[in-house]
């Protein structure tokens, strides 16, 4: 499916949950080899997907994914604009750069009259993107998850906490980078936390 941009009409007015804080994160950047940056990824489409992962139905989702749903907890499957995140058994949450309403009508017409749901969640979560040298240690002060490289690394997605706030945490890449996507409705409280967590770095290293 080809990729969307929305950008006329009562869409181009939406407010992200962290536009507010948009010029903090970026005056809390660090740079240099203790680096760490922070920036909200808003308005990604999340689309939650039910279904039984060895029925029929599935295999009509994963052809219209162009992948297939991963079935093991931490993993993905990424196709084009789509990334599959398993959320359970039965339940994945499907990342997309594409349209949300186009997407959500083509994973409902896969699934047919068959048992299971998809449902546009896209707000009901925001993306924060945490990259940098030091993004891993800085996660590292909230988060209870082994975030060693021998642990997890890219393509690696798991619900956990990071501070006070539940998060789906998704590492993305080698440098390292990840997305923290927390409800919106929280989506404050962590990017005052991770930005605060951030200010250490600033400062030399302590040995």
């Amino acid at each position: 499916m080809a990729e969307t941009t929305i950008d006329t009409g009562p869409v181009a007015l939406r407010r992200s949950p962290l536009a507010h804080l948009e010029d903090r994160m970026r005056a809390a950047a660090v740079t240099g080899a203790r680096g760490v940056t922070l920036t909200e990824r808003p308005f990604l489409t999340m689309v939650n997907v039910r279904v039984a992962p060895a029925s029929e139905s599935a295999g009509r989702i994963e052809k219209a994914l162009g992948a297939r749903l991963p079935r093991e907890c931490g993993d993905t499957t990424t196709s084009g604009p789509h990334t599959a995140v398993w959320l359970g058994p039965d339940e994945w949450l499907v990342i997309s750069r594409a349209d949300g309403t186009a997407l959500t009508g083509e994973l409902r017409e896969a699934l047919g009259g068959d048992p299971g749901s998809v449902v546009d969640v896209s707000a009901n979560r925001t993306t924060l993107e945490l990259r940098g040298p030091a993004a891993r240690q800085v996660l590292e002060k909230g988060c209870p998850l082994d975030l060693h490289p021998r642990a997890f690394g890219p393509g690696r997605a798991v619900s956990t906490t990071v501070g006070p706030v539940a998060v789906l945490l998704r590492q993305i890449d080698d440098a390292p980078a990840y997305h923290l996507l927390p409800r919106s409705s929280f989506a404050d409280h962590l990017g005052r936390w991770l930005i605060d967590a951030m200010s250490e770095f600033r400062g030399p290293e302590v040995s």
